[in-house]
């Protein structure tokens, strides 16, 4: 059902910092940072031949992001994304088999414009998952 590893995404304190860090010193290619307001935070996309890494920074107090900070104070890895051919054929497959979605369970769109969801971490070995249809 999983297709490509579409990203990993890295919560980070200051995404300039960040950027700089894998630009300057890994030679990435780096895009502009994007608010995101509707998800709490502002993206960067470290793009890498085979994949991408995401930087998250928190957007508010109230982000998602800020909160992930507050137990990891130096940031880390916040979730893997793989490509699904059908989002909701994927949503409606993972529930019969009693994996649990985050929020309403409706795909809502992400950080490509493309519709995500999320699924539980306990459900999959303490790593939160973000499917994207591709």
């Amino acid at each position: 059902m999983i297709g490509r590893l579409n990203h990993v995404a890295i919560a980070v304190r200051d995404i300039a910092k960040a950027s700089a860090l894998y630009r300057d010193t890994l030679g990435a290619r780096v895009t502009a940072p994007v608010a995101q307001p509707a998800h709490g935070v502002t993206v960067v996309f470290v793009e890498l031949p085979n994949t991408k890494i995401e930087f998250l920074e928190p957007l508010g107090a109230d982000s998602p992001i800020a909160r992930f900070l507050d137990k990891n104070p130096d940031g880390g890895i916040h979730h893997v994304c793989y490509e699904v051919d059908d989002i909701v054929a994927a949503r409606d497959h993972l529930k019969a088999q009693g994996a649990r979605i985050l929020g309403d369970g409706e795909p809502k769109i992400g950080a490509h414009d493309k519709p995500v969801l999320f699924l539980h971490p306990k459900d999959f070995n303490g790593t939160l998952v973000e499917l994207e249809q591709a």
